[in-house]
């Protein structure tokens, strides 16, 4: 009997193709648009809630975009033989070129693209971030 675990390894493939190609397969995939006036982000997350979402903007300049997901299927049928949950968080930080205005910033959700829309502002010396909320 081998000692080899074929999902780590198939872990590990798709690890080195990310890297070959620069992406993070673990990441939240997104685009950031400078409009002039605002910046753009859009973030794909399929199969999310919005309650599920959790958008914050940081120091003026750093969007995080994080969001869990847990599902359990319920059944009264028999008893359990086997019984599987699944359970997924994803993270992502975004450093944007310019300040943006906390005050002005709008988040959507929908068809799982996540759009937040950050207006562009001077520097505000005293922040500590500030939770954008998603409709």
């Amino acid at each position: 009997m081998s000692d080899r675990d074929p999902f780590s390894e198939i872990e590990r493939a798709f690890d080195m193709l990310g890297e070959q190609f620069g992406v993070d397969m673990g990441a939240i995939p997104v685009d950031v648009l400078d409009k002039g006036d605002a910046f753009l982000v859009h973030a794909d997350l399929p199969g999310y809630d919005s309650e599920d979402i959790d958008v914050q903007l940081v120091e003026d300049r750093k969007l995080t975009i994080s969001a869990t997901s847990s599902q359990e299927r319920e059944s009264t049928d028999g008893q359990y033989v086997q019984r599987e949950r699944r359970q997924q968080s994803l993270s992502r930080s975004v450093r944007l070129p310019e300040a943006v205005d906390d005050g002005e910033t709008t988040a959507s959700y929908d068809s799982g693209v996540l759009t937040v829309r950050l207006a562009k502002v001077g520097h505000n010396e005293d922040d500590d971030g500030t939770d954008i909320p998603v409709n």
